[in-house]
């Protein structure tokens, strides 16, 4: 039976209409494309949403700080281990059975979470939150890659980096608000059980409207390429996570080594296996389009976990703002974002690779601001004072997201979407993880822990610094991407 989205075959994908081509987006495919965004915030939110609410968790439930740091760490570990293998599994047995699977494991672990009351049942349920998201999130890019064409594609991409960028800002505003509001007297839960509901829609109207599809030769799973990724991707994320808490002992440079070890027999067993349904088609990184956009969105995700965390320490220990107007600082954030990603959605792809770098610039130039005026101005710098570079910046980076998307997954084959969409995520995930370390390189090395405020207005404004040089990396590796969009 057709799908209602598209009218197309359920197990494979239409052809792409012809460049400059594109039809109106019927009602069924706007709303499967509001289903899958609405997944897609899930995830971001949740990555950052607990983190205004771990004081409370801490109060409630009687963690120690290893269980504190456990729930970032196992969800955000869990997703990064499972992103390829999700994407993959969507390939071979469909994108919207994978993706309504995951969010049914989601939706399902959001409620243990809402429910603990101690914190080894709160762990456990973060993990197994990680789990239903890295099944839930390759289908997302996946499925719009191999479904919308032309302008609509490209609209749809746009929409998809403003998601992106709205739900990485404003899930630390959102856990405050909540905790803060104490709904029922439920105090932290509402940060979870909010997720239930919404988990439950995005399960009933994706069954309904997302178009099924697979890759037209589905074959089984490659159990070996799974364990031998996850086994990498461990050994590779943990210490990056857990080193500076440790202060970098050799067993923290002993598992890196051997990550990169498991990640050369990883290699070598796809290009075994290349004929014979490996997890990763290594065929994708002879394009250098693909390959350039990976790169570009490895930088994107090192400057996300580089940037966040440290100019939320500064805005309230360096200048002594409330969690309240920090929030606001972030809605600040948060609105140029929101800018640049309309821009992005509104041209359709049209300038190609000059968008998304123009948005790099953009952000560079206001980062380089900014840390002029954090330099200069010290502790009398306020928020109406940081509005105009905190804005430019966000009008930036809310230009790259969505279309370094679009553009490195175009001329991805469709059989192959999944697994393109998990590498992509990956190299998110594996971003953030080496800005966290590089946190502590150039960060907490500075201040030691110290909350006095002159240490860290310093600190911070040498981050601005290496967040600049990313920028700027990830605007030269934008050149792999095509001038025009075709």
């Amino acid at each position: 039976m057709p799908s209602p989205a598209l009218g197309t075959d359920p197990q494979h994908p239409a052809e792409p209409s012809p460049p400059g081509r594109s039809s109106k987006m019927t009602r069924a495919a706007r709303i499967a494309l509001v289903v899958l965004l609405v997944a897609e915030l899930m995830d971001i939110l949740d990555q950052s949403v607990v983190l205004t609410a771990l004081p409370a968790i801490q109060s409630s439930t009687g963690a120690g700080p290893a269980a504190m740091q456990w729930l970032t760490a196992g969800y955000s570990l869990t997703v990064a281990v499972g992103l390829i293998t999700g994407g993959r599994l969507g390939d071979l047995y469909g994108r919207r059975k994978i993706l309504v699977i995951g969010t049914v494991v989601f939706t399902l672990a959001s409620l243990l979470c809402g429910l603990a009351t101690g914190p080894g049942v709160l762990v456990a349920a973060r993990v197994l939150q990680g789990a239903g998201v890295a099944l839930m999130i390759p289908q997302v890019l996946a499925t719009l890659h191999v479904t919308f064409d032309g302008e609509n594609r490209s609209r749809a991409f746009g929409l998809y980096g403003a998601v992106l960028s709205l739900g990485s800002v404003l899930g630390p505003v959102l856990g405050g608000v909540l905790t803060e509001a104490d709904l029922f007297g439920l105090s932290w839960r509402p940060v979870f059980l909010v997720n239930v509901p919404v988990g439950l829609a995005v399960i009933l109207l994706g069954r309904r409207f997302i178009p099924e599809s697979t890759a037209r030769k589905a074959d089984r799973l490659d159990l070996t390429g799974m364990l031998l990724s996850a086994v990498a991707v461990i050994l590779i994320l943990f210490p990056l996570a857990e080193g500076h808490t440790h202060h970098w002992p050799r067993w923290c440079f002993a598992m890196l080594g051997a990550g990169l070890l498991v990640l050369g027999v990883f290699l070598r067993h796809q290009q075994r296996r290349r004929d014979d349904a490996p997890l990763v088609t290594l065929a994708l990184f002879r394009g250098k389009q693909f390959s350039g956009g990976l790169s570009a969105q490895l930088m994107l995700g090192l400057l996300c976990g580089l940037f966040f965390m440290t100019w939320t320490l500064y805005l309230q220990r360096g200048l002594g703002m409330n969690p309240l107007m920090a929030a606001a600082a972030f809605v600040l954030l948060a609105l140029g974002e929101l800018a640049g990603a309309t821009v992005a959605m509104r041209t359709a792809g049209r300038f190609g690779r000059l968008l998304p770098q123009a948005g790099a610039l953009t952000a560079l130039a206001s980062m380089a601001a900014y840390g002029l005026q954090t330099a200069s101005t010290q502790a009398d710098l306020t928020l109406l004072a940081m509005t105009v570079p905190v804005v430019l910046i966000g009008f930036g980076l809310g230009m790259v997201g969505g279309p370094l998307a679009d553009m490195s997954l175009a001329k991805v084959p469709h059989e192959n979407a999944g697994s393109a969409s998990g590498l992509f995520n990956t190299a998110m995930h594996l971003g953030m993880a080496l800005g966290t370390a590089l946190t502590a390189l150039v960060f907490f090395s500075a201040t030691d822990g110290s909350p006095e405020g002159a240490i860290n207005r310093d600190a911070f404004t040498s981050v601005l610094w290496w967040v600049g040089g990313t920028l700027a990396l990830m605007w030269a590796l934008m050149f792999f991407l095509p001038k025009r969009q075709s």
